[in-house]
């Protein structure tokens, strides 16, 4: 079971990639949709640069797919005698789905991210009539997929244990985890004096406070879960939290729990904070990372393993991991610089 350990890092790796991806599309659209029309208009291309990690997002899902036993532990035996899995576990409707199911909430995203675009560029040929309908529809997409997402790659992984919040607290948790790494673009982006359109430094602490709010909505939804199974006295469904805690996972268990909310809580408190880049940048940083080792806690961790395998603790995680995020970040870049909003160096 140790190669599980080491296969979680690429699921976990897909995961990520695939929600900055989708944030780049949603977060634009929920500016929108509040009516924060001005801040949309100074970042909201920025953001809609990470929709260029579609297509990497769907290489490693066929990647994963194709991989089935090793993606998906329960395939091994769902054939067996007396084994008897729900619907839901059915392999060709599996992949039907997260295939189908990827397509459309893509093509949607990059859509959306397009349509703002000509309606701003071009408002005399294009009026925003068609933005403002993808924006309607794309929180509802992003939900369902986010929680079919959910489900197949992590709540399901362990069959017959259910959580009737687990689809809103791993999207939820995805987004939070986009909103960090966002922040950290902003700040980088914003440093290098590279920018054609510059956003006003208030910015930073629009991106201050709203990661604040996640981050406690965030911890609102990690602790519901729990606490109606321990409370509930569900032994079946609490077998999950007690194999993980006695196989090792308790320690980044409790540290995905510091940097997700004890950190940016504690550090967004005070005012002052709220208006420093730097310390808005590292609190990014904090948040995205306890996302990763948040969500290969839960891939990593839905199996009885003999061996706890430590994350990116030997060179096949630590290539997968590099070689994704360098290439990921190569993807933006290129948005970045085809879009024109930031300038060529020199």
């Amino acid at each position: 079971m140790d190669d599980f350990g080491s296969w979680s890092v690429l699921t976990t790796n897909f995961l990520v990639v695939l929600y900055l991806a989708l944030g780049g599309a949603i977060f634009p659209v929920i500016l929108h949709l509040a009516g924060a029309t001005r801040w949309r208009r100074q970042v909201g291309f920025l953001a809609g640069t990470c929709t260029a990690l579609f297509p990497i997002a769907f290489v490693l899902l066929i990647i994963l797919l194709a991989n089935g036993e090793m993606t998906f532990p329960w395939l091994k035996y769902a054939h067996e005698t007396g084994a008897h899995l729900g619907g839901w576990h059915n392999y060709r409707f599996l992949v039907a789905r997260e295939v189908i199911g990827f397509l459309i909430v893509a093509g949607l995203s990059v859509a959306a991210i397009r349509c703002q675009y000509l309606a701003e560029a071009q408002p005399e040929q294009h009026r925003p009539a068609r933005f403002n309908t993808l924006a309607v529809l794309m929180p509802f997409a992003y939900v369902i997929y986010g929680t079919m997402v959910a489900w197949d790659f992590e709540m399901t992984l362990q069959p017959g244990w259910h959580s009737a919040s687990y689809g809103a607290y791993q999207f939820q948790s995805a987004f939070h985890g986009f909103l960090g790494f966002f922040a950290m673009m902003l700040y980088f982006l914003d440093r290098s004096d590279r920018l054609t359109r510059p956003f006003e430094p208030k910015i930073f602490n629009y991106m201050a406070q709203f990661i604040l709010a996640m981050s406690i909505m965030w911890v609102y939804f990690y602790y519901t879960q729990y606490l109606v199974m321990w409370y509930g006295r569900l032994p079946n469904d609490m077998e999950r939290y007690w194999r993980m805690i006695d196989e090792g996972y308790l320690l980044i268990g409790v540290v995905f729990l510091i940097l997700k909310f004890v950190i940016p809580f504690c550090v967004f408190l005070f005012k002052r904070n709220r208006h420093n880049p730097f310390i808005i940048m590292l609190m990014g940083f904090s948040v995205i990372l306890g996302t990763w080792i948040e969500r290969y806690v839960w891939i990593s961790g839905s199996v009885a393993s003999d061996l706890y395998h430590i994350p990116l603790s030997n060179a096949f995680d630590l290539a997968v991991t590099v070689g994704i995020m360098g290439i990921s970040w190569l993807a933006v870049a290129w948005a970045l610089m085809n879009w024109w909003l930031i300038r060529h160096e020199a």
